[in-house]
């Protein structure tokens, strides 16, 4: 193996760990946390709203009930009242009827008015939060648009840096042996994204760690082309 081949695939390596930065801080991005407040807040905010809107719908309900009641009582007290008036009954029993019916349907259509005024009154707090909840929403939901904005200038900015580090790298494999760097990717696939490194003195740059003075002096005696790999960690290491 040639020593410009391992010095490429040090140069691979270290365009493959830019590579893995990046696409790690573009998953990463602290807007996408913010963001994920904002929707988590938002749901929380439409459950709750959710909740007093059905609260709020039933007591519609009841007032459309009680608007056709009092509708319908207040139709009876007028044609009670127009025949009262109308001339056709004479007989006095029937007079004092009907002038008791029109007194009752008038006592029933204000207690349906008071029952309606109750159901009112009980609406105002349930309108007031519904209105407090849409202001709420519309600044979370102005908040995300902000947020999403935010990430995809950031994905883009870091797509593009991306490009061009695969770009390189895309140029730098070229002329490194097939099973040196099949032997790379597994390694790197192992070992946390990091496949070859240099040994620096004693010291394997992948893991930091100090070989042994009998271990370096065998790595340095093995022939300039040879494959050696860390007794630490089994990376491929680049003697210096």
């Amino acid at each position: 193996m040639t020593r410009a081949a391992l010095d490429a695939l040090l140069e691979v390596q270290g365009l493959d760990t830019i590579a893995d930065q990046l696409r790690h801080r573009r998953d990463h991005l602290p807007e996408r946390g913010e963001l994920a407040d904002r929707n988590a807040k938002l749901s929380e905010l439409e459950a709750r709203a959710g909740d007093i809107q059905s609260e709020r719908d039933a007591i519609a309900a009841s007032e459309k009930r009680l608007e056709d009641d009092i509708a319908l009582v207040t139709e009876k007290a007028k044609g009670a009242d127009q025949k009262l008036y109308s001339g056709t009954v004479n007989v006095p029993r029937e007079l004092t009827a009907l002038q008791d019916e029109i007194a009752s349907l008038q006592r029933r259509q204000r207690q349906l008015e008071d029952q309606e005024l109750e159901l009112m009154e009980q609406a105002e707090p349930l309108d007031a939060s519904l209105a407090e909840f849409q202001t709420a929403r519309s600044a979370l939901d102005a908040d995300a648009v902000m947020l999403s904005a935010s990430i995809a200038e950031s994905e883009s900015a870091i797509d593009d840096e991306l490009a061009g580090v695969v770009a390189k790298r895309a140029a730098a494999v070229d002329g490194i042996p097939p099973e040196l760097l099949l032997e790379y990717e597994r390694l790197r696939g192992a070992l946390g994204g990091i496949g070859v490194a240099r040994l620096s003195g004693n010291r394997c740059e992948g893991c930091h760690l100090a070989l042994s003075a009998v271990d370096v002096d065998r790595l340095r005696h093995e022939p300039d082309d040879a494959l050696v790999h860390c007794t630490e960690c089994g990376r491929l290491l680049v003697r210096v």
